[in-house]
């Protein structure tokens, strides 16, 4: 059974710091959330100039699992679990936060040095409320583990986690199966998607034009949510395009999401709050 579209959600400016500027096509006035998918970020592309010392400084998370797909560039992550990688287009990482943790990201020495390109999307991937108290986890991924889904001339869909087209993605961190798959459509080509009835499923357009089911045409910087129903849908290219998919398991909870947190009530926000104020998620020098 075809699945229908419930809403296309244009990605709208969004700071996120006082010098730096995303895309966020989710959540939007006209749907909040599909949870576990709480917000969508596309940052970039950005040209880095040589010489410059850019990056978000160290800000706490809890409750949930910021991932990180980067798509140009080199992103350097820092955490206060003492995770310290560097990453590349293509990589991805999967950070669980838990009960705390403080981390910093930017552009990598290397490109501060030298200049460059960056982009990336970051997903906040929210998770039950039995787990947000639990310590936090963290897995990186290169773009040379992901097995390739579909494969056909000039489909190159990398598979992050979950399953997909019979096969696994590497990341084994996830509490509730949720599938994340990017990567690039070349002009005229075309997938056709199967997926598990009743999940929430999305796919956001980074680069390019697609049509959906032969009919609907989904221009750049555009999120499609897809009704529950169903478990079949086709993306065909218009142009060369760049694309995330994204289909999970319901989480059918209270959802508190507010500044850099994730909870299931207000309260839960307001401690994790005054428990940053007062120090309790560590300290992080960088």
């Amino acid at each position: 059974m075809k699945k229908n579209i419930a809403h296309i959600l244009a990605g709208r400016a969004k700071n996120i710091t006082p010098t730096e500027t995303v895309l966020q096509p989710l959540p939007h006035a006209d749907f909040r959330f599909a949870n576990p998918f709480i917000v969508l970020h596309h940052g970039g592309p950005d040209v880095v100039p040589p010489g410059s010392d850019n990056r978000i400084h160290p800000h706490p998370h809890r409750g949930f699992a910021p991932v990180t797909f980067q798509l140009q560039g080199e992103a350097h992550h820092r955490d206060t679990e003492g995770n310290d990688q560097i990453i590349r287009g293509g990589d991805a990482q999967w950070m669980f936060a838990g009960k705390a943790i403080l981390h910093s990201e930017g552009p990598s020495a290397q490109m501060h040095e030298n200049g460059g390109t960056m982009e990336f999307l970051q997903l906040w991937v929210n998770v039950p409320a039995a787990n947000k108290w639990d310590d936090p986890r963290y897995q990186f991924v290169s773009k040379e583990e992901m097995p390739l889904v579909y494969e056909q001339e000039g489909v190159h869909l990398r598979l992050v986690s979950g399953q997909l087209d019979g096969k696994t993605g590497p990341v084994n961190i996830s509490f509730t199966p949720v599938t994340a798959a990017v990567g690039e459509i070349a002009n005229g080509k075309e997938i056709e998607f199967n997926v598990t009835e009743d999940y929430w499923t999305l796919l956001y357009v980074a680069h390019g034009r697609v049509t959906i089911d032969d009919i609907t045409p989904v221009p750049e910087h555009s999120l499609v949510v897809f009704d529950r129903k169903g478990t079949t849908f086709s993306v065909a290219a218009n142009e060369d395009s760049q694309v995330l998919f994204l289909s999970a398991a319901v989480i059918d909870e209270p959802v508190a999401a507010k500044d850099n947190f994730v909870m299931n009530t207000k309260e839960e926000v307001d401690q994790a709050m005054e428990d940053y104020k007062n120090g309790r998620f560590g300290k992080l020098d960088y």
